[in-house]
């Protein structure tokens, strides 16, 4: 039912990295989060007034909130899909990783509010009246966020949107503070302790992580997160299926928003290639990349001597050594310049961040260690980072 609603009201749903794409399925998961929250709300808080449950009238004042959420989320999604202008380059991506940031300080916001108001609850309370009639339209509210939670799910990873995740995460954590609700009415029937209060404070303290989570993923997407896995194997593969390439490294990705990624590479080819075939293979490959995986590619070519023996000896040598320190050290751009009493190593070293050794204990290690196998061996190291993960 969802697929037909969604090819009947968006236009080309299935190129969903085209902006405009993106901003009508951003309208049609905000419009349905404004009609239901708004529901929700006038449903929990006439309930709440009724019985006088501090839980209840709080967990509608969030509903009321995620109303707000859903209106910044259409305004971003809109600001998401202008084109790319002379001061942004790059598009307005990004403007989606903004709106989840909005969305998360907001629920912290009224997790803070819920909080306050609880903690006065706790402090001075007041008795709860049950009413059969709460309790159903409580479950009913928790029919409608497992609902919407699932929608928002199902159309963030259709689109690869945080913040669909994010607003799918806020409507389980509403279900979550509904439940607590309903645990506080019904424990109301059988004790005078004030469980209101104490609920209304456990489901403020949630929606606070719920919060904290979308805040840390979020600014972690602004900041720059390592590729995804996937987009880095399904890369490798594509370019190594070039027989022309014979290794890659320092491959970069740089994301400025869904559907925009900005890639850079160097690619090794052998020595004696024809060099003009090879830059020709390069643009093929470049434009595969972009037509299979929509991100724009610049490739550097480097070569390599494979059929040097004396050099791939003291490769292999050099690649026992590291791998004895760390097994996640991997060297690239190998080469070997010999002189009458010395043979200088000169080679790219790729240390993962979290290595136990400096760049200059690194250096005084493997120069020792290569030494001691061949003491004409000198080393000239450039330090890399892998920011694929």
């Amino acid at each position: 039912m969802l697929d037909f609603l969604i090819h009947k009201l968006i236009r080309n749903s299935d190129n969903t990295s085209d902006p405009s794409v993106r901003k009508a399925y951003g309208t049609f998961s905000s419009i349905v989060g404004i009609i239901c929250n708004l529901l929700l709300f006038g449903l929990k808080y006439t309930m709440g007034v009724l019985s006088h449950s501090i839980a209840i009238i709080s967990d509608a004042f969030n509903n009321l909130s995620d109303c707000a959420s859903c209106l910044i989320t259409m305004f971003g999604y809109k600001l998401a899909a202008k084109p790319a202008d002379k001061d942004h380059p790059f598009g307005h991506g990004r403007m989606e990783y903004l709106t989840s940031l909005v969305i998360a300080v907001m629920i912290a916001l009224m997790g803070f509010e819920l909080l306050r108001n609880s903690a006065a609850k706790i402090i001075h309370p007041e008795d709860v009246s049950f009413r059969w009639m709460t309790l159903g339209a409580l479950l009913i509210s928790i029919g409608i966020k497992l609902w919407m939670a699932w929608l928002n799910t199902k159309l963030g990873k259709r689109i690869h949107s945080s913040t669909m995740i994010a607003v799918a995460k806020d409507s389980r954590s509403d279900v979550i503070a509904t439940s607590a609700t309903i645990i506080a009415l019904v424990a109301s029937l059988f004790t005078d302790l004030p469980l209101d209060g104490i609920m209304g404070a456990a489901v403020s303290l949630f929606i606070l992580k719920t919060a904290y989570d979308i805040i840390r993923d979020t600014v972690g997407d602004l900041l720059g997160r390592p590729a995804n896995p996937e987009v880095v194997q399904k890369l490798q593969e594509m370019l190594l299926s070039h027989p022309e390439i014979v290794g890659i490294h320092d491959l970069v990705l740089h994301n400025y928003g869904p559907g925009k990624t900005l890639g850079s590479c160097h690619v090794e080819v052998k020595s004696d290639s024809d060099f003009v075939a090879v830059h020709e293979v390069v643009d093929i490959a470049e434009r595969e990349i972009y037509e299979t995986m929509q991100i724009l590619m610049t490739i550097h070519m480097d070569p390599i001597e494979l059929d040097n023996e004396i050099a791939n000896n003291y490769r292999h040598m050099t690649e026992a050594v590291i791998h004895g320190l760390d097994e996640r050290l991997s060297l690239h751009d190998f080469r070997l310049v010999s002189g009458e009493n010395t043979n200088r190593l000169i080679f790219d070293l790729v240390v993962p961040f979290d290595c136990a050794y400096t760049d200059d204990q690194l250096q005084e290690m493997i120069t020792h260690e290569l030494q001691q196998q061949d003491a004409t061996c000198q080393t000239i190291i450039t330090y890399d980072r892998d920011y694929t993960g």
